[in-house]
């Protein structure tokens, strides 16, 4: 019997697809920018901080890509606002990484059907949760989650920067089951990255789900238990599964 059910963020609950992120991150740098300005902060031209703010975060994304545990926005921000000569207290870099995070947020589509899926496992006795690897903290998140009527749904929401640990590392899995006070052969995790959620879960020993929009099955040595193209069909496979218990 499945217990609670786990979910990735990006292209699994909210699909960020055909986002420009790189104008979205300029977008952000202008929004950034004009915070500061307003705040006297002796600023070089925007383009020069746009350029700088950008060398920064690729870095950081590429250090967290391919090592084990993510940076973290606030932390790389901090850094380079000092060496640009910038004061900013805690305060002031939450604020900047909400707005470099904003364009991105305005254009993430939460996956069709959500809200009904997410009351049909809840109304079906389902623990909801969120595994996410990202470099934007989880306060950010939390508000896309808030304003897209979500957040409600999901007790424990474990974003990697946060935690210090990152899929597929069994540990940032173990960490929401024990939140969750569920046995991992009772819980599904469903993602669409077969390296990182898939593998993951599969170590973790919980049940793997690859979303998977185009339909072309999975390739290579990591094979999730079941394949879907879209969220709306967990309740069909969660009824199926049940029936095989």
């Amino acid at each position: 019997m499945i217990q609670a059910v786990l979910f990735d963020l990006g292209e699994t609950l909210v699909n960020f697809v055909g986002v420009d992120y790189y104008a979205a991150f300029r977008r952000g740098a202008a929004l950034a920018y004009e915070y500061l300005r307003e705040r006297g902060q002796p600023l070089p031209n925007l383009e020069t901080y746009h350029r700088r703010q950008l060398r920064a975060m690729q870095r950081a994304y590429f250090r967290s890509h391919f090592g084990r545990q993510d940076c973290h926005a606030v932390e790389v921000m901090a850094g380079i606002n000092r060496r640009m000569g910038l004061t900013t207290q805690l305060e002031d870099l939450q604020r900047l990484t909400a707005l470099f995070y904003e364009p991105v947020r305005e254009q993430g589509t939460p996956e069709p059907g959500l809200h009904e899926l997410l009351q049909w496992l809840q109304h079906r006795g389902c623990q909801l949760g969120i595994i996410s690897n990202t470099i934007v903290p989880g306060f950010a998140l939390d508000e896309h989650l808030r304003q897209e009527d979500l957040i409600e749904y999901f007790g424990v929401r474990l974003y990697s920067c946060d935690v210090g640990c990152r899929k597929p590392q069994r540990r940032i899995f173990q960490m929401a089951l024990t939140a969750l006070g569920v046995e991992a052969k009772h819980a599904m995790f469903v993602g669409d990255k077969l390296r990182r959620d898939i593998s993951g879960a599969n170590r973790a020993g919980m049940i793997s789900v690859l979303k998977r929009p185009a339909g072309r099955p999975p390739w290579g040595l990591t094979r999730p238990d079941y394949v879907v193209t879209e969220l709306r069909e967990l309740p069909e496979l969660i009824e199926r599964i049940a029936d095989t218990d």
